[in-house]
């Protein structure tokens, strides 16, 4: 059976408060009675010891006869009774001295006073009694019997019991509507939790819930929205993601086409003596060189995968860093010159770097051939310096540069800064970038670039010292 949360919080509040009422009603009446028949055997007694020591002190009947005019208005009766338990004086026919037991008796005889409240019958009603001893010389000579009917007691308890029980009603009518709107302030709460997760479960993350750090529903709402703010940057990034794998799949298909193309064409024309003799090296040369080109490319994506998921162990070691720039420098040589471009070293030559040196090899020729792609007779300088406790290098060139939104893109796998410089041979699938910027954060290290369109660009490597 299902039944609403409201209700269940409006069930669960008056079910609590109509208990604790009926506890607090109970205590109480018992309370307010037994402080009304105290107070009752409390006057009785005071009567009692009055009328005693009176008599006591005047030893005249018309004393009792005073006390009986004042105390029969107030219903209350007395009699005096001698050491036997006879009556001698009464102004309380059928005197319920013999209902006092033989304990009782034993007490007044031993001088000590007894009470009994509301469970004897006189005259049909119940009564109050209180016996007072009257102490002579050390021995009972007889005592005082005050008793007074609980008639108009109980009357005042039933009409207090009955105001209590107004009270309860308007108590809990006011409970009730305080507990329905209390409820429905937090069922709305968690209503729009749950209708913004239905929201989310539609693929919808474009919602947001008031929050407040008021209690655990407020604090639920703060978390609920902080999942949804990582879930929207997840989604996005998911569809980024899907993006660039569609990107990356057209980038490589066109990338792949362009050499197979060439390379079917020639194999065709080859087998169909279709090429002239004169022709055929230069077309051998150019199936050399695209499969070259294939090759680079499945190599390069297989590296980036495994320097992606962290499957590259690195060798670190100190090395001197002007060898390795002078070995950059040499094996990149010939390509800088057939650009008309100048390659420059300015490093010292005590400094190291603590690198795997494959890697590291592998970082500088990317970087190296990115400049000398971009520019066109200039100069490419090579830069290394040793600090307190990082290794700084720099690779800057005079090309054509970037600008500020190709700078925040130049990472991503396969970006090109210019779409239409697709035909050099280094560099020009774009995976270049990428493999060096995480085989330079493996090295516990940062790079930055800065760029200004038609003067150059500037490479900063920085990698610590000791790891």
């Amino acid at each position: 059976m299902r039944i609403k949360y409201i209700y269940q919080l409006i069930l669960s509040h008056i079910s609590i408060i109509i208990i604790a009422f009926l506890i607090l009603s109970l205590l109480f009446t018992h309370y307010v009675e037994n402080l009304v028949y105290e107070n009752k055997v409390s006057d009785l007694t005071k009567y009692g010891e009055n009328i005693l020591y009176d008599f006591e002190q005047i030893g005249e009947e018309y004393v009792l006869a005073q006390y009986q005019h004042v105390l029969s208005s107030q219903d209350v009766f007395f009699s005096i009774f001698d050491r036997s338990g006879r009556i001698v004086y009464s102004i309380a026919p059928n005197s319920p001295i013999a209902s006092v037991t033989e304990e009782d008796w034993r007490k007044l005889t031993s001088g000590e006073k007894v009470v009994t409240k509301h469970n004897i019958k006189w005259a049909d009603q119940e009564v109050s009694l209180v016996a007072i001893p009257y102490i002579n010389r050390g021995e009972m000579a007889g005592g005082i019997l005050l008793i007074s009917p609980i008639s108009g007691t109980r009357e005042m308890i039933s009409e207090l019991n009955r105001y209590l029980l107004y009270t309860v009603l308007i108590a809990l009518s006011v409970s009730f509507l305080l507990s329905w709107l209390l409820s429905k302030v937090h069922v709305n709460r968690i209503e729009k939790i749950r209708k913004a997760t239905s929201k989310i479960a539609q693929g919808n993350y474009d919602v947001d819930i008031p929050s407040t750090n008021f209690d655990e529903i407020g604090e639920m709402a703060n978390d609920f929205n902080e999942m949804i703010t990582k879930l929207r940057a997840q989604n996005e990034e998911i569809d980024s993601l899907e993006k660039r794998r569609r990107q990356f799949i057209a980038d490589v298909s066109h990338e792949m086409r362009t050499p197979l193309t060439t390379i079917s064409g020639l194999i065709e024309g080859l087998k169909n003596d279709m090429i002239p003799e004169a022709e055929k090296e230069k077309g051998v040369q150019l199936i050399s060189q695209e499969t070259r080109r294939l090759i680079r490319l499945v190599n390069e994506n297989l590296d980036y995968e495994r320097i992606r998921s962290n499957q590259v162990k690195l060798n670190r070691e100190n090395i001197l860093l002007s060898e390795v720039l002078e070995i950059i420098k040499d094996h990149l040589y010939q390509q800088a010159e057939n650009k008309g471009i100048e390659l420059k070293l300015d490093v010292d030559e005590k400094s190291i770097v603590y690198a795997d040196y494959d890697r590291l090899i592998q970082i500088l020729i990317n970087i190296t051939k990115n400049s000398i792609q971009f520019t066109n007779e200039g100069t490419v300088w090579l830069r290394g310096k040793q600090l307190d406790d990082v290794t700084m290098i720099e690779i800057e060139d005079t090309g054509i540069g970037m600008d500020k939104q190709e700078i925040e893109f130049i990472w991503r796998r396969f970006y090109k800064a210019d779409i239409s410089r697709t035909s050099n041979q280094f560099g020009e699938f774009g995976l270049g970038l990428s493999i060096v910027k995480r085989l330079v954060e493996l090295h516990n290290g940062e790079i930055f670039i800065e760029s200004t369109q038609n003067k150059g660009t500037k490479f900063s490597i920085i990698i610590p010292i000791h790891g």
